[in-house]
């Protein structure tokens, strides 16, 4: 605390302040919720994102054919089964700048770390749910890049260990009795954290204000999914027959492991509907696969940019491929598992797929391969956008389509104005 007449300058500003700031803002957002049942809402009822950090590489994701009857290209080829249940975009993006700094924009539109896209949709239709939002990632390293941002901009933490996932969507009695003890001291310590932060607002220089604002925001934020959580603290909480592996495969190199385990926690996340929005970002380090007992011959990044080198691109299109085979296994779950209103998970759930970089070889940003799944659309084609054409539109107008397919009464996104009803219906 600040004592009573003290007031600091604004270049001498005492740092446990911001520490504390910093303690609230890494760790409470970790400690998900209990909250009501979702509410009704019209067409699709869920929404998941799934990105990748260093792309997919455009030949062996594109048809070469648009249109119903077009060939299922190589990076897809684990999808063929559920081919009625997806489409393939061509020729959409942000219109962002070029780079690994745009990755970002996956979500947020043109400009990058703005209020994404999943979480437009989790302020909408999630806070009825135990969980408004889940953040995953796998393959990340120490630093870990956010793909969901709040309104303000601010980056949500994502949950690497999938037993950590476990331990939040099916408590013990245990679990129960420590997440209340920290929700409980956790409110008692934003009180602090907050009653600092307001000191520090008229004592800090006007070029750190509005990082100041974004605390608040993150503190606004934590207030409200906590006082859910301990509102909700005693309702009951879904079991589960799925038997979590005993270790947690979080390392790099057993990214494609991770993928499998979280995808099948989110499977159950959706049935015992817990959360109806979600969101999963596939990292790309240094990391080096083998598959078939044989290691690869460069990284993962080293091999995104392959220069056009065969053996190279080779490379990469195995690990993409192997990144679709568990994707498809998520579909397949989705598809066969049926809900109260007599549908399959699938048609309840939008699934986007894609990225926030076109081609990573020539850190571009144009073109970004993107697939819609579920959702009850009408599948099973490849929708190609010519680019060149006046009034092209962009990868936000087919986020508005998802948006209002879920129910959501919204008429822009970022850069976007429009929607693709006409064409993706």
């Amino acid at each position: 605390m600040i004592p009573p007449n003290h007031s600091p300058s604004p270049h001498a500003v005492d740092r446990r302040f911001f520490l504390r700031s910093a303690l609230a803002a890494l760790v409470l957002p970790r400690l998900e919720a209990h909250g009501a049942t979702v509410s009704e809402t019209p067409g699709a009822r869920n929404f998941v994102a799934i990105g990748t950090y260093l792309g997919w590489h455009q030949n062996a994701f594109f048809p070469k054919e648009t249109g119903l009857n077009y060939s299922m290209p190589q990076t897809l080829t684990p999808l063929s089964a559920a081919r009625d249940s997806f489409t393939i975009f061509s020729g959409l993006d942000h219109r962002a700048p070029n780079g690994h700094d745009a990755w970002s924009n996956f979500l947020s539109g043109v400009t990058p770390r703005r209020y994404s896209l999943d979480q437009q949709i989790a302020d909408e239709i999630g806070q009825n749910s135990r969980f408004a939002s889940i953040e995953m990632t796998a393959g990340s390293g120490e630093e870990v890049r956010a793909m969901s941002y709040t309104r303000k901009g601010v980056g949500l933490p994502m949950i690497q260990r999938p037993s950590v996932l476990y331990r939040q969507l099916f408590r013990s009695e245990a679990d129960l009795a420590r997440t209340e003890y920290l929700l409980r001291s956790g409110r008692s310590g934003l009180d602090l954290v907050l009653e600092d932060a307001k000191r520090l607002r008229s004592a800090v220089p006007s070029a750190d204000s509005h990082k100041l604002e974004e605390y608040f925001d993150s503190f606004r934020t934590l207030e409200k999914r906590m006082a859910r959580q301990l509102n909700g603290i005693n309702n009951p909480i879904p079991t589960t027959s799925y038997k979590l592996p005993t270790y947690d495969p979080i390392t790099p190199n057993l990214q494609i492991e991770a993928e499998t385990i979280l995808y099948h926690l989110m499977t159950l996340a959706l049935e015992t509907e817990s959360t109806r929005v979600m969101s999963l970002q596939l990292d790309g380090l240094g990391q080096v696969f083998s598959f078939e007992g044989k290691a690869l011959g460069s990284g993962y990044h080293g091999l995104s940019h392959h220069g056009n080198d065969p053996q190279m691109i080779r490379d990469l299109v195995s690990i993409e491929t192997a990144h679709m085979h568990c994707f498809a296994g998520f579909l397949k779950e989705l598809q066969e598992k049926k809900t109260a209103r007599g549908k399959s998970l699938l048609d309840e759930t939008i699934v986007l797929l894609g990225s926030g970089t076109g081609d990573a070889s020539r850190h571009s940003n144009r073109n970004i391969p993107t697939l819609v799944a579920g959702g009850g659309f009408q599948h099973g084609r490849h929708l190609a956008i010519d680019q060149n054409e006046v009034n092209a539109p962009l990868l936000g107008d087919l986020y508005l389509t998802l948006m209002q397919r879920l129910g959501m009464q919204v008429g822009h996104f970022s850069n976007a104005s429009r929607n693709l009803n006409h064409l993706f219906a």
